[in-house]
């Protein structure tokens, strides 16, 4: 057990310092990489939020495993857009280096260094969580659901953007399975010069979860499942739940 831990520490320490490598180039490539599309998703994601939460007047926003910042920005102009207040917003994640270029880019939102499963934020505190393209990321999933169901307020949202693992992909799905694993790693090797990390993308989703595991994983730390569905050749998919 003791052994188990240790790796999966390991495993975290390593993603995290991956990040930190190539935190100065990540928004260049990410956007090549996506030819702005991945917008559109964050958009309806906000936007489907809002509805679902439905007050003009939220406390908190928390975006985790946060990066650049740049979920943040969305849930804040959406929020303009729907006449909505929200009185803070708040980013975490453990790399340094992405929190170094999201500061600059947002100064007016605040931020914690912290892995997703130790927030350094009071218990019933936010009315949504969202973590955008990140789930993949955490090692320890199952806590890591349980520490965002413990940072929501009662009927609080958790919404989750993510590449997840298709097992039965249709024609289009096995395009983009070519274009994850062929053409995406050289594209982001080459901007962020740091191939490994961009061959760790095709990798992660190909060990991640299924959307049907997904769900019964949200439903078994406390939520009840709102939304999924899946775009662009379900190049991503996009999770709402709310609190129990």
């Amino acid at each position: 057990m003791q052994k188990e831990v240790i790796k999966s520490q390991e495993k975290q320490t390593k993603i995290v310092s991956m990040f930190d490598d190539i935190a100065p180039t990540y928004d260049t490539a990410n956007r090549i990489m996506s030819m702005g599309v991945d917008k559109s998703w964050r958009r309806k994601a906000c936007d489907l939020a809002y509805d679902f939460y439905g007050s003009k007047s939220l406390s908190k926003i928390v975006d985790v495993a946060c990066g650049t910042g740049d979920m943040m920005d969305f849930w804040h102009k959406r929020a303009d857009n729907n006449n909505i207040n929200i009185s803070e917003i708040v980013g975490v994640d453990p790399s340094v280096g992405m929190l170094s270029v999201a500061k600059e880019k947002y100064p007016k939102f605040n931020y914690h260094i912290s892995k997703a499963t130790e927030i350094p934020l009071e218990d019933k505190s936010a009315d949504i969580l969202s973590i955008t393209y990140g789930i993949r990321n955490v090692v320890e999933r199952e806590a890591a659901l349980l520490e965002f169901n413990r940072v929501l307020k009662k009927d609080g949202l958790i919404v989750i953007l993510e590449f997840m693992k298709n097992e039965n992909p249709s024609a289009l799905g096995k395009i983009r399975d070519f274009y994850m694993n062929k053409i995406l790693p050289k594209v982001g090797g080459f901007i962020s010069k740091n191939l490994e990390a961009y061959e760790y993308l095709p990798n992660s989703i190909e060990d991640f979860s299924t959307v049907d595991n997904m769900q019964k994983e949200l439903e078994a730390a406390g939520f009840t499942m709102l939304y999924t569905k899946s775009f662009s050749m379900d190049i991503s998919t996009l999770l709402i739940a709310r609190k129990k």
